[in-house]
């Protein structure tokens, strides 16, 4: 199985209180990370057969952009395990409950996205990874093993993106 793992977008400062907190919307810079990472996924040809996302606006929110830019037709599955504070068991137990899939995309938030991203291709060792905001990574996960393909980040994504549409200007000369 594939896990594509998408931390969310920026959103802007946290808020002190939870409960707003849970409600902070994605911020332009982060509407701006979501179109080109799902630009990028794209032109990668990635189809994934579940999005799951943490229940909070601001992964749902990155979900359902980036999975338009990917062309993603199904249903957004809100899940808690994906929650800031989640557990890696309750992890596992998601991995587990869509084993019989393909791919998946996981949208959710640091520090749990990089944590269970570190401890699945860590092998039993957390491997250190910091998933930046609006960040993907693809990973491909067997009963034996995780292996890290690729890791994206939305500045990475951005500047290819420029470069390539400069260089593909007609050049002007000068007299």
């Amino acid at each position: 199985m594939i896990v594509y793992f998408l931390r969310h977008a920026s959103a802007g400062q946290s808020k002190s209180d939870p409960v707003k907190d849970e409600k902070r919307a994605l911020d332009e810079e982060g509407i701006q990370q979501c179109g080109y990472i799902g630009r990028a996924l794209a032109a990668l040809d990635v189809h994934v057969d579940v999005m799951i996302s943490s229940p909070l606006k601001r992964a749902s929110q990155t979900a359902s952009l980036v999975g338009n830019e990917m062309g993603y037709e199904g249903k957004l599955v809100m899940d808690r395990a994906l929650l800031p504070e989640a557990a890696f068991q309750a992890f596992r137990e998601l991995l587990s409950r869509y084993s019989k899939q393909e791919a998946i995309l996981v949208v959710g938030h640091n520090p749990s996205l990089s944590e269970f991203l570190g401890k699945l291709i860590g092998d039993g060792a957390e491997a250190s990874i910091d998933l930046k905001k609006g960040a993907v990574a693809k990973v491909e996960v067997d009963r034996k093993m995780a292996a890290l393909h690729w890791c994206l980040t939305p500045k990475v994504v951005r500047t290819l993106y420029e470069s390539a549409a400069a260089s593909s200007r007609p050049k002007t000369s000068r007299k």
